[in-house]
């Protein structure tokens, strides 16, 4: 079957247009409609999910991928509170920024407005239909998706959701559309489609990036890998250190925002190393450590230069000594991939420096690096984590999907 891109692309514009215009109580009552649907219809939405988990298994598909590609009753939940949580938000467009009046009269206000359409491309994680539709929905933009054809079937019956919610409150369907089934060619001819598409959010590993780096017209902002680091400083809580390490990797190993690497000051090493040692080992998880850390980790195989800056997306992890906090900020400098770094201390000055010395999109002291997401940091949800520090740089909610313009009124001046 022939797929018309441009005419999809069009009706996505067309769309937009009357999103932009839409109350906030119309925006909200839509968005919890769709909650709704989606409560009332879990047995359906985990049928759908076993398919595309059968299937996948049989193809081989990664670990990692699995993992992402699973719906469960906790994400299912969060799912339906992150709806909840985003149509409770206050409503971006028409938020005035700053404001003045110039000698002349002039009022001059910077106003938040909608971008128009956003294509957004990413593999496996079928609940992010909703999440992007959601958000999109709710800054006033209309949203292309391109999701991974391993999650074809629960993406369809999530979209139905949002078509039927779309309908029943007389709205253009063409708000979302959902493109699981499209193939490269189809991806490379949207995202160059100048004057059609505002934003392309490209959300998945190297190859994906890479592909949308070598085909895009249009404005990107990318969604990379997440390296993220924690470094256990020399006044650490150790306890504290080997929980927020153990959290870091284990919740979640499949994500981005899972500690990859743990750097741990020389001095606290003694008293820390050999007990993260052994709470790493027993949730399974396999230590690549420098010489000097394996002195203290018997357990842990030899790192090598290729552990620095690996994202494992999987129960991995490298560790490595440092001799001082700046030395760790030099390495996170040059593996970092600018998603999330976390510290644990006690020493305010410490924690300071090193928040001044990070440019990572998320900065955590004291906490788990797995809080950098929107949900969790109180956006709902988000279309990705922007690893592009140009317009938005971390979680991208509603805020992040919107611009500013600036609306100027008069009382007949002329220049």
């Amino acid at each position: 079957m022939t797929i018309n891109i441009r005419v999809i692309a069009e009706a996505a514009v067309a769309a937009s247009r009357t999103l932009a215009t839409l109350s906030t109580g119309a925006k909200n009552a839509l968005l919890q409609d769709v909650a709704r649907r989606v409560d009332a219809a879990r047995e359906a939405i985990f049928a759908a999910n076993a398919i595309d988990m059968s299937a996948a298994r049989a193809a081989g598909l990664a670990t990692a991928k699995l993992r992402r590609l699973e719906v469960t009753p906790a994400s299912l939940a969060q799912l339906i509170e992150g709806l909840h949580q985003i149509a409770a938000l206050p409503d971006p467009v028409g938020q005035v920024t700053s404001e003045m009046t110039r000698p002349n009269g002039l009022r001059v206000r910077r106003v938040r407005t909608s971008l128009g359409v956003i294509a957004m491309i990413f593999e496996a994680r079928p609940l992010v239909t909703l999440d992007a539709f959601a958000l999109c929905f709710k800054s006033g933009n209309a949203c292309i998706l391109k999701g991974g054809k391993e999650a074809a079937q629960t993406a369809a019956v999530l979209a139905n959701f949002a078509h039927e919610s779309l309908l029943a409150h007389n709205l253009p369907q063409a708000a979302i559309t959902v493109a699981n089934d499209w193939s490269r060619e189809n991806v490379a001819e949207l995202i160059a489609l100048e004057g059609l598409i505002d934003l392309a959010i490209p959300r998945g590993g190297p190859d994906l990036i890479n592909f949308v780096r070598a085909h895009a017209k249009v404005p990107c902002i990318f969604h990379a890998a997440g390296v993220c680091h924690v470094f256990i400083d020399a006044a650490a809580d150790a306890a504290m250190a080997i929980s927020i390490v153990v959290n870091g990797k284990t919740s979640a190993p499949a994500t981005c925002n899972a500690t990859e690497c743990v750097l741990v000051h020389a001095s606290a090493a003694a008293r820390v190393l050999p007990a993260l040692a052994g709470a790493l080992s027993q949730a399974n998880v396999v230590i690549h450590a420098d010489e000097r850390a394996r002195a203290l980790m018997p357990n842990a195989h030899p790192a090598t230069h290729a552990d620095w800056g690996r994202e494992y997306l999987d129960l991995e992890i490298a560790v490595r000594v440092v001799d001082s906090l700046e030395d760790a900020l030099a390495h996170i400098a040059r593996y970092s991939s600018d998603h999330t770094e976390a510290i644990v201390t006690s020493d305010q000055v410490a924690a300071e420096r090193f928040v001044a010395g990070v440019r990572s999109s998320c900065t955590v002291v004291n906490a788990s690096t797995r809080f950098n997401d929107g949900f969790q940091l109180g956006l709902g949800a988000e279309v990705g984590i922007s690893t592009s520090r140009l317009h938005a740089y971390g979680p991208m909610g509603l805020g992040e999907l919107t611009t500013t313009r600036f609306v100027v009124e008069g009382s007949g001046q002329i220049r």
